[in-house]
């Protein structure tokens, strides 16, 4: 599997990460009838549906690895293996995971999704979402983790100003994805309403969340843009969000389109600013971060020459146990050897007795059984 050859506070150029909520009723039988039907197709290699208590204990590759633990919450682990362009390995994990919070009305189940491929990724290779979660509209699993936010739709920003900044800021501090605001110089046709993600690549289609503010919300949403995050919201243009704390590469006028028509063609200049953004290091949150751990810690799905590896691996590792061992016990007799010649020589060339180990007490010899024999022998001729 690829290193991480970046700084540990980004997403390495090898990852594909995502975390968002699946809505329905039966998320993991969603994820299964995927992975049985592309298995029979040819697109996956192979895949494997663990329970998460026993796909700890059982880690393959780093048997005492904790950070392999998807956490008591975790409902299901998937893994899939697959293979893109020049036979490059691509390697994912899913994890769905109870709702945070039932008190807070908490909907749907939330997942985590970590791929990492053998070379920095592609964004024309197959996402890695639609290996697990099957590509229709009719499954609501493109939900992001923050709001009710959907990835393959437009979201209407809030009318109330209030709302308005708190998604901002939730969006901007906790979302996984790249956040992308447009707004509507006047209300499009059927056309104009068609989510720009559809125009983009697929493994970046995944990637991006795109709210719409209507004509008239220009000033309000202007403002909490500016206030949280520091940016402007030009009125019938558009601008890819940073993230908090921002970046130092991050430049609001570099991301920031004047123009996006809304008529069905493609958005050529925002379209390139959010590729453009998406290659960009990113930093890593917490919980990608040890996503990323337990692709890499605790992947069970090998193949044939990965098992053949391992078990040499193991071969070596009880070889040297068994080593260490031989070699302690070696050790052992001959310092006991030194001290039985020692304590022979202080006795006069006479190797001196073993003293006597403790006897062996009766199983069912008691305390006070013994209090009563010895209180018996004290006992004279006249009671």
């Amino acid at each position: 599997m690829a290193k991480n050859s970046t700084s540990p506070t980004t997403v390495p150029d090898t990852a594909w990460l995502g975390r968002g909520r699946h809505l329905g009723p039966e998320p993991e039988r969603d994820v299964r009838r995927n992975l049985i039907a592309l298995k029979a197709a040819g697109v996956l290699d192979d895949f494997l549906d663990l329970d998460p208590v026993e796909a700890a204990r059982s880690t393959v590759l780093h048997p005492r690895d904790e950070s392999a633990d998807p956490g008591p919450s975790a409902r299901r682990l998937f893994e899939a293996r697959w293979r893109v362009a020049d036979d490059i390995t691509v390697r994912a994990q899913l994890t769905t995971y109870e709702p945070e919070s039932r008190r807070k009305g908490d909907e749907g189940v939330t997942w985590i999704l970590a791929a990492e491929a053998e070379r920095a990724w592609d964004a024309h290779w197959p996402s890695p979402a639609t290996m697990f979660w099957p590509d229709s509209d009719q499954i609501a699993w493109d939900h992001d983790a923050v709001g009710s936010l959907r990835l393959r739709a437009t979201n209407h920003l809030p009318k109330d100003d209030d709302e308005l900044r708190h998604l901002l800021r939730d969006c901007a501090r906790q979302s996984w994805f790249i956040h992308v605001v447009v707004h509507e110089a006047m209300t499009p046709d059927a056309l104009g309403q068609r989510p720009i993600s559809a125009f983009l690549p697929p493994s970046l289609r995944h990637r991006v969340v795109e709210h719409r503010g209507t004509p008239e919300q220009a000033q309000i949403a202007d403002f909490a843009m500016k206030r949280e995050l520091s940016v402007r919201m030009p009125r019938g243009g558009g601008v890819v969000l940073p993230t908090a704390p921002p970046s130092s590469w991050y430049d609001p006028e570099r991301f920031t389109v004047r123009t996006v028509f809304l008529d069905g063609t493609e958005p050529t200049e925002l379209l390139d600013r959010i590729r453009e953004f998406a290659a960009l290091p990113q930093p890593l949150p917490g919980d990608a971060e040890q996503a990323l751990i337990r692709l890499r810690a605790g992947w069970h799905l090998l193949n044939p020459a990965e098992e053949l590896v391992h078990a040499q691996a193991m071969v070596a590792k009880y070889a040297e146990a068994l080593d260490a061992m031989t070699h302690s016990r070696d050790l052992y007799r001959e310092a006991a050897e030194t001290a039985h010649a020692a304590l022979a020589e202080a006795s006069g060339g006479e190797s001196a007795p073993l003293l006597p180990g403790p006897r062996p007490v009766k199983p069912d010899a008691s305390p006070l059984s013994g209090l009563t024999k010895a209180f018996g022998r004290l006992r004279g001729p006249n009671k």
